[in-house]
């Protein structure tokens, strides 16, 4: 796990202080050792930097203040191979290949052999080298190959190219700027805002699905230019032509299972879970379980055991959260494992408030508890922790995925929108609901977040002419079925949301969170299987919960889904210095001139329920946003 930059530059050289500043903006993401890579001249070289290991200053020069065509930076945050063998930019033998990788592969011990087998040699342990070798011996055949979380940058010299790629589910971010200067990429977009190349502009699209879903879609951002390469793609740039092209290298598979019993899907799911514990629990560094109390992330903590036997656990407790914790603590008990838990209360979340909601590069609905969990992770010298982030997708675990059938069934009466002239909201409220056309607008609804005619009613009329509404280029397959919205749950709720979310969180104090839910064998299987073994209509998670049935006791198995999050409305009710925090930054929001004062004058007096307060919510994370990456 580390972080990534880099530049080409089409046109001219350019001073590398652009990419020691790129690299030192994400410093959080690998405080272990740092280093570069430049081409200058047809010639490539490697330097070490201010933050790099010893041993690496005595076997690399210094990066001065050169100019270069491209430039590669990497953050290293040290879990396998401890030694300088897993240094990056790792160079090939002959010095034409070059890569810089964030991630982790699971699977790296099984290519390695495959790889040892057709004649490579290895010089180090690390899973970097797997990758750089897989790449010379498959080319881009290897992505498919590679099971676990990666965003990387290949530099290939002798075909004159570089690749950018990012794995299937888009478990690592990967952003970049591109304009007919050069292209700019990095783990976070604030590397990318340190490239004279680049200035922060809003992209008012953005910023728009952003106030919809809770989240920017992908590709855009809430950055006028700037992209988040998508999951399961990668991009090629050629050195000579500037041509760049993007592909995909694997799509979510379509239902094959038919002849199979529920019963074999259980043990079949069993077992592919267990192969990916075991395989996400190697580390060089200890490895922990962040266990919430509810079925996903406690089912890794009892599958864990028997390949750990030392595996420690710990919970995040917050206001409201005592079942999910005397549920953890109850089921470590039963395990047999060590067990913590940290308490999060006002305090805490008061003390880094601002920070924490400016790291996140975008607006936001919510207080993001995983912060925590990274913070006390790091106070803990542990390095990875497993979360059992993406069952939820998966298996088909959110509560309003059960109102689906409903729907299905309702939007046949769409048409009596037309006959609601009030204008309360309880009426605004049935005429959103009666708006719903497709599959797209029903995950739209599911989001705590503004709806279409809220972002309209509260943006001053010359903004929102730069939004273009029409969002039906973020539709997929729009399947009438449950199937049709696992695909925007897996797209848009865990990839755009979820583990972009994590990354930030884990990362900002150089923490790695690891998913064995989200395995390659694990999401084919899965996706493959009859729609009514995944999803019923009555209860969430049918599946895994029959999975989980030998391992959990009963408390676990019965509890009511319940969100991994702190209560936002709760916190701005009873912290009397939320409330000035929040009325301080609309004031200072009101006279950006991009919303309408009286609407967000009207929402503040009007605080009723908990889309009440995730409104405000995110126009005060509007408001952060824009000091941070705005005001100079």
């Amino acid at each position: 796990m580390c972080g990534i930059c880099g530049y080409y530059s089409f046109h001219k050289s350019i001073s590398t202080e652009n990419i020691t500043e790129m690299n030192r903006a994400i410093r959080h993401r690998g405080p272990d050792d740092e280093g570069f890579w430049l081409y200058v001249n047809n010639q490539g070289c490697s330097f070490s930097g201010n933050d790099s290991t010893p041993a690496i200053k005595q076997q690399f020069p210094l990066l001065g203040n050169e100019n270069s065509d491209i430039a590669l930076g990497f953050r290293r945050l040290s879990i396998i191979d401890l030694s300088e063998k897993g240094h990056q930019p790792m160079t090939s033998e002959n010095e034409q290949t070059i890569i810089t990788f964030n991630g982790e592969i699971y699977n790296f011990r099984k290519l390695r052999k495959l790889l040892e087998d057709s004649g490579h040699v290895f010089r180090s342990l690390s899973d970097t080298e797997v990758i750089l070798k897989s790449y010379q011996e498959w080319g881009y055949g290897m992505f498919e190959k590679l099971d676990g979380m990666f965003a990387m940058c290949i530099v290939d010299i002798a075909d004159q190219k570089i690749i950018l790629a990012r794995d299937r589910i888009g478990m690592k971010p990967l952003f970049y700027y591109q304009s007919n200067q050069g292209l700019v990429w990095a783990s976070e977009i604030k590397g990318l805002l340190k490239n004279e190349f680049v200035d922060a502009e809003i992209n008012w699209n953005g910023v728009y699905t952003n106030f919809l879903f809770q989240t920017t879609l992908a590709p855009e951002t809430c950055f006028k230019g700037i992209f988040s390469l998508e999951p399961a793609s990668f991009m090629t740039i050629d050195l000579q032509t500037q041509k760049v092209t993007t592909q995909k290298f694997w799509e979510l598979p379509a239902r094959t299972e038919k002849n199979i019993t529920e019963s074999e899907a259980v043990k079949t799911i069993d077992a592919l879970l267990s192969e990916s514990i075991s395989e996400q629990l190697y580390a060089d560094v200890p490895v922990a379980i962040m266990m919430s109390g509810g079925i996903d992330s406690t089912l890794l903590a009892a599958k864990s055991k028997s390949f750990n036997i030392g595996i420690k656990t710990f919970t995040i407790s917050y206001p409201f959260s005592d079942e999910e914790i005397n549920n953890a603590v109850l089921a470590a008990k039963k395990f047999g494992v060590s067990h913590q838990v940290n308490e999060v209360g006002d305090k805490e979340v008061l003390e880094h408030l601002k920070e924490d909601i400016q790291h996140f590069e975008e607006p936001y609905s919510s207080l993001e508890v995983l912060v925590h969990a990274a913070d006390y992770a790091k106070n803990q010298h542990l390095k990875v922790v497993l979360s059992g982030n993406g069952a939820d997708e998966l298996f088909g675990g959110y509560s309003h995925t059960l109102k689906l059938k409903k729907w299905l069934l309702m939007r046949n009466f769409n048409f009596a929108r037309h006959f609601i002239f009030t204008t309360d909201k309880f009426s605004e409220k049935v005429k959103n609901y009666f708006s719903q056309k497709s599959m797209f607008d029903f995950f739209r609804q599911s989001q705590v977040s503004m709806s279409p005619s809220e972002v309209k009613n509260v943006l001053k009329s010359d903004i929102y002419s730069h939004i273009n509404p029409d969002l039906s280029p973020y539709h997929l397959s729009e399947s009438s079925n449950y199937s049709g919205y696992f695909e925007y749950d897996m797209k848009y709720s865990l990839s755009s949301h979820h583990v972009f979310r994590d990354d930030l969180s884990a990362m900002k104090y150089g923490v790695e969170f690891r998913y064995p839910y989200l395995s390659n064998k694990m999401i084919d299987y899965v996706a493959s299987l009859p729609e009514h073994f995944r999803f019923n209509g009555v209860q969430n998670k049918p599946l895994l919960r029959r999975t989980a049935d030998r391992y959990l006791p009963s408390e676990v198995l019965n509890m009511p889904k319940l969100g991994f999050s702190f209560p936002l409305n709760h916190f701005i009710k009873n912290e009397k210095k939320v409330r000035i925090f929040i009325a301080e930054n609309l004031e200072s929001l009101k006279k950006r001139n991009f919303f309408k004062n009286d609407v967000i004058d009207q929402w503040w007096s009007n605080l009723e329920n908990e889309y009440d307060w995730v409104k405000i919510w995110q126009l005060v994370t509007f408001e952060l946003w824009y000091q941070k990456y705005f005001e100079k």
